[in-house]
């Protein structure tokens, strides 16, 4: 990803992942978080202070009006999205990084490389929604290698597109047809 990406942004990217990552199909709310984190990191030894965050805090920090977090938030937060604490800082200009390379799972580094797909294409709404629709789904690995499959198969793309969104195959089979017509093979 060429730009250098705030903090706040990767706390959303984070937020959306652990969504997936937990089976929700959507991003964990900042309270499901902050909810989540006291019931699996508060559990702190008897008598130490417990380790919490509050919601505030973390829209503050997705927003940008707090631009730091304190050395504890951090690792509290490195602990409960099981990323580097460096991770969790703006990343200084010119400097490229990939969201994933922190992230536990195949699993959730290609949601994260779609999300940023969708946003990437954000101006093309219905490449950015598949992407999206494709990120929140269980297995996301297994969605790829589907679409693989089907590439794979000569002539059951033009099928599926015909059956499903008959309104995007008419172009593309008429390209077919011209081509075929033209003695053209197609690739």
């Amino acid at each position: 990803m060429g730009s250098s990406l705030k903090l706040g942004e990767k706390i959303r990217y984070l937020r959306e992942v652990e969504g997936s990552l937990r089976g929700l199909g959507r991003p964990m709310t900042q309270l499901e978080i902050v909810r989540a984190i006291r019931k699996e990191l508060g559990g702190a030894e008897k008598g130490a202070k417990k380790k919490t965050i509050s919601q505030s805090y973390l829209s503050q920090i997705e927003n940008g009006t707090r631009p730091h977090m304190t050395q504890s938030s951090r690792a509290l937060l490195a602990r409960f999205f099981k990323v580097h604490p460096g991770f969790l800082v703006d990343d200084p200009e010119g400097y490229h990084t990939e969201l994933t390379s922190d992230l536990r799972t195949t699993e959730g580094q290609i949601d994260v490389w779609l999300l940023q797909g969708s946003e990437r294409f954000a101006s093309d709404p219905e490449i950015s929604n598949v992407l999206i629709k494709a990120a929140r789904e269980k297995d996301t690995r297994r969605c790829l290698l589907l679409l693989g499959a089907i590439l794979d198969t000569p002539g059951l793309a033009e099928r599926l597109l015909e059956a499903l969104r008959p309104e995007l195959a008419q172009g593309s089979s008429r390209h077919h047809r011209t081509a075929i017509a033209e003695g053209r093979r197609i690739p």
